[in-house]
């Protein structure tokens, strides 16, 4: 089975920066359309229109790419109940539980994310890796 990629929203994020070292990384992960959740899209929404002041339109835009580049998994009522089980186990944000169990629910051996412990293996199955390090 090949391996499977889950990318957390501050991953995406990158996008936006052709600045920065980190644009071409985050170009190349999402060009091998990695999984996302409805969590990740709402996150990048979120955060165009926040931190980046961005117009509503770009925002929309950019969820519609996403939408687009990866294959995008819902949050549903088991994957909540999930998250609550990650919570209570590990301790993460309640947010980044809600990944965690969005990308073990979608089968991915992989999440891509700054946010957690690089080389943490959660659940046995799904390592954490900090691409940019």
């Amino acid at each position: 089975m090949p391996d499977k990629v889950f990318v957390d929203s501050n991953i995406c994020l990158y996008i936006h920066d052709k600045l920065s070292a980190k644009f071409d990384k985050t170009k190349q992960i999402l060009a091998n359309r990695p999984t996302i959740s409805t969590q990740v899209l709402l996150e990048n929404v979120n955060v165009c229109l926040k931190k980046l002041k961005q117009p509503k339109n770009f925002a929309i835009e950019n969820a519609r790419s996403l939408q687009q580049a990866c294959h995008v998994n819902p949050i549903s009522p088991a994957t909540f109940a999930k998250a609550l089980l990650i919570f209570e186990k590990y301790g993460f944000s309640i947010f980044d539980c809600l990944i965690v169990a969005s990308a073990l629910e979608a089968d991915c051996n992989f999440l891509y994310t700054e946010d957690l412990q690089h080389n943490q293996l959660i659940e046995g199955k799904l390592k954490v890796i900090n691409p940019f390090l």
